[in-house]
Parts: C-alpha cells; structure tokens; sequence
C-alpha cells in the first residue's frame, strides 16, 4: 500500500469520528436536555481525543514525507497539501489539551447559555476564565509549530494562511470607508418615509412552514438535512446530514426568514462540496471566509435584494394573511434594507456588520495577548461600540454574551465574516455577470441559476483549490474591499 492511501484510510477515520462529534454537537444545542451536558462533554473529549491521536501520531509524519515522492495525481497532491496543514495543527498540541479544551468548552457552553438569559456575564466569568488559559495553551503550542503569532496560529485553523497583518489592512480600509458612508447612508434613508412595519404576530408554527417553503425554493434537500431552533443559529453536521438551527421571533418574521436563509447558504455549500473527495480534507469546505461567503451571498447579496423581495412580499402576504401597504414588495425592500446602529450582530445590516465583526476581531486579539482581562470584556466591548456604531448595549445579553463563539472556544473565527461579506460581493457579483437570468430567476423565486454557478466555480472544488486561487478563478480577480464598497454604494446610496 502507498504511504498516500494509508493516509486517506487514515483521514477517513478521522472524517467518521468528526462527523459523529458534529451530531452531538448539534443535538447538545438544538435537543438534548440540561442534564445531559456532563456526559455529553466526557462523550465529545473523548471522541475528539481519538481523531486528534488518528492525525498527530508520528506514522502520519513519515507517510507524509513518503507521500511527497510518490506519483500522485495533481488534485492527490492537493489534498496532500491539506493532509499536512491537518497534521501540523494535530501534532503541535498534545492530546490531554485537546481533550481538555472540548471539556471546556462544553462546560462553558452551557453556562453561558443561562448567563445569556439573565444577562449576568460574572456568572459565566469563571468559565470563560479556564477555557480561554487552554486556548492560550493551543495557540501557543501551535504558533510555535507554524511560525506566526498565537492570534495568527488560531486564525489559521478557521482561515489556512490567513494572517492578522493582511486583515488589519482590510479592516483599517473598511474603518475608514465605513463611518462616514453610514453617516451618508442614515441621510438618504431620513429624507424619504420610513418603512411601514410588518405589524401583528407571526406564530412560530406558521414560520417554520414558510422557510421549509423558502429552503426548497433555494435548492436544500430534506432528504439530507432538517431544520431545527437553538439559542444561537448554526449549520452543523456532515455533508450527507446538515443540520441548520435558527431561532424564531413572534413579532418580528425577518429575523427567523432571514436567519433560515442564512443558515440554507452554509448547508448548500456543504451539500454540493465534491463527492468523490467525501472524508478526505480535500473534500472539506474552503476555510470560513468562503464558508461565510455563501451564507452571506444568499442572505445579503440575493435574499436581501429587489429582485427576491418581489418574490417574498407576495408569498409571505399569502403564509400569514397580509394586506395592505405594509405587505407592498417596495415596502418590503424598505424593511429588508434598512440601515440602523443597532447592538445585535446578527440582525445587522450589511452597512454596520462589519463594525460589528472589526470590534470583536480587535477585543479577541487583545485578550489572546493578555491586553484585556476578561473581568473588563463587558466595559470593553461597550467602549468599542460607542466608537464604531455610536450605540452601546443596555446590558451584557446584548453586548458581550450575545455570541457563542468565545463560550465553546471558537476563537480566531470572527474576521471570516467580514472577509466573507467581501468574498460574497465579489462573487455574486461575477455570477451575474455569468447568468444574465439570475435576477429574474430570483424574481420567481428560482434559487438554480446562482446555486448552479457557486456549485461549478466553489462547491465543487472544495479544498483542491487554496482559497487566493479559487477566488481568482471564479472572479477574475484576487479578494479586495471594492466590490464590497461598489456593492453597498450602488444598493443604499446610488440605487435608494
């Protein structure tokens, strides 16, 4: 047997075990009772421990060197490559860490669960405190194995070969563009009436019928995946079985639709990533920014333009008895695309979302680097709204205990979103470009032609490409903040 196929019988493994970990993960959020946590956090360590030892054992090493001077077919070499990338994060931490870490994690996941509904951070405070020493731990185990910094070693796991340096200059870019569009922005939606809203209640029962409707209009297999609610919204599970959580808001339709849509995005990507690469790291998904890309081309760039609202007014009208100017498609559009300085970020718009993103990214770097103590999150975190949105929250439920990400040890995951939003632009972007029907396909309602052309150009590559070369491939250019920037320009300033 080549030193290859003992790595991809190895891969595989590991593939199953993270699989089966990824369903207890989404039953912890979305089904299993409170009681439950203790076990099921000794269940995950354990399983992740395994998959850690298939990767990091020191055959995977010597098969890997192997490997290289065997006859491999390009794409072979490819995932190769991502064989490596896998192997250097596994073998830079010592398994008790990594057993340690998905201990914590649950631990804190679930206190923060409770200190989010009594918006009481001090409560979760202890927690957070331990989980994020082993996290310091991991980072900088791993930044001493990659050569960069510990925030950079973290980032890496979310976003291969991203670097802080590169998005701190996207982000200083998008600072300095950001506060006086918004200002702008504020004054074109102020001289024109605002929105009528959407009044009455929308029975919870009723949404989850209607986004089953919106997920089959934008291409998601009920075969394959189930939708379900938890606090905070996910896509989960494996590429076969996806599993998309969202939460639903009596008075406010929007805020589930839309999370649904969102969400649909993640699960569509996972679902059309190569088949014949399943298990293997050259079948994964691309990193987060172009994982986020996806949801946020579906939510932002298409659920949130003219073309889909005119389709959505009529059907939502029809699903929970709407009538009147309210129900109105321009209505619709003033409602989908209202700016405001709001706390929440996953209810902001696409002109504020970035702050949004460019707060935590800045609060996380300094408390990876020790700059910020915990203890002051909440004061922090308030400080940096006043400054980048004009607002700050009326309390830690809306503020700093609003994300899951730093409670289950999601650290370094933040800055994908921004690079997301500007990776969905410019993609969206070039499949118009490709499919002059995509905007009146949209219009009925028809989610193919855009699926169909992120299947061809980033679905089906999955991990064979790196994510510079698949963005160029698809777009004709490397990533920029421009068709970003052109994107918000022509939809809330040129076009209002």
């Amino acid at each position: 047997m080549r030193a290859y196929e003992r790595l991809t019988e190895r891969f595989h493994r590991r593939s199953a075990i993270s699989g089966a970990v990824a369903m207890l993960q989404w039953d912890r959020a979305a089904m299993m009772p409170a009681g439950g946590a203790s076990a099921r956090a000794e269940q995950v360590a354990v399983l992740e421990t395994l998959a850690h030892g298939l990767i990091a054992d020191p055959a995977v090493a010597e098969d890997l060197a192997a490997a290289e001077g065997e006859d491999l077919a390009a794409a072979e070499r490819a995932d190769l490559r991502e064989m490596r990338h896998a192997w250097v994060h596994a073998a830079a931490v010592p398994s008790d860490l990594v057993a340690a870490l998905a201990r914590a994690g649950a631990a804190c996941e679930m206190a923060w669960r409770a200190a989010r509904a009594a918006a009481d951070f001090p409560a979760v405070l202890p927690g957070l405190s331990a989980l994020l020493a082993l996290v310091r731990e991991e980072a900088a185990a791993t930044a001493e194995a990659l050569g960069v910094s510990p925030y950079d070693a973290l980032l890496d796991a979310y976003e291969p070969g991203g670097k802080s340096a590169e998005i701190d200059a996207v982000f200083a870019d998008l600072a300095a563009f950001l506060p006086g569009f918004l200002d702008e922005v504020l004054a074109v939606q102020a001289a024109r009436p605002a929105p009528l809203p959407l009044t009455g209640k929308f029975p919870v029962a009723a949404q989850r019928a209607f986004v089953r409707t919106v997920m089959t209009a934008m291409g998601f297999d009920f075969a394959h995946g189930r939708l379900d609610e938890s606090a905070h919204p996910f896509c989960g599970g494996i590429a076969d079985d996806v599993r998309l959580t969202t939460r639903y808001a009596e008075a406010d339709a929007f805020t589930g639709i839309f999370g649904v849509i969102h969400e649909t995005g993640h699960a569509l990507y996972e679902r059309g990533l190569p088949e014949a690469w399943r298990g293997l790291p050259a079948g994964e998904a691309r990193g987060m920014s172009v994982h986020e890309s996806q949801s946020l081309t579906m939510e932002m760039q298409a659920g949130r333009g003219r073309a889909f609202l005119s389709w959505l007014a009529p059907a939502m009208a029809a699903a929970f008895g709407g009538t009147g100017p309210a129900w109105a498609v321009e209505n619709f559009v003033a409602l989908a695309q209202t700016v405001e300085r709001g706390f929440i970020r996953v209810e902001a718009d696409e002109v504020t979302y970035p702050a949004h993103v460019i707060l935590r990214y800045r609060l996380e770097r300094a408390m990876i680097a020790g700059d910020l103590a915990l203890a002051d999150l909440p004061g922090a975190w308030d400080e940096g709204m006043r400054e980048l949105l004009g607002v700050a929250p009326p309390d830690d439920a809306l503020g700093c205990l609003q994300d899951i990400h730093w409670y289950d040890g999601a650290w370094g995951y933040f800055p994908t979103y921004t690079l997301g939003a500007m990776t969905a632009a410019q993609l969206f972007a070039a499949a118009k470009a490709a499919e002059p029907g995509l905007e009146a396909a949209l219009a009925r309602g028809d989610f193919s032609p855009l699926l169909g052309w992120m299947r061809t150009n980033v679905h089906a590559h999955g991990s064979l490409l790196e994510t510079p070369e698949l963005l160029t491939r698809a777009t004709g250019a490397p990533l920029s903040a421009e068709a970003f920037k052109a994107h918000l320009r022509a939809r809330y300033v040129e076009g209002a």
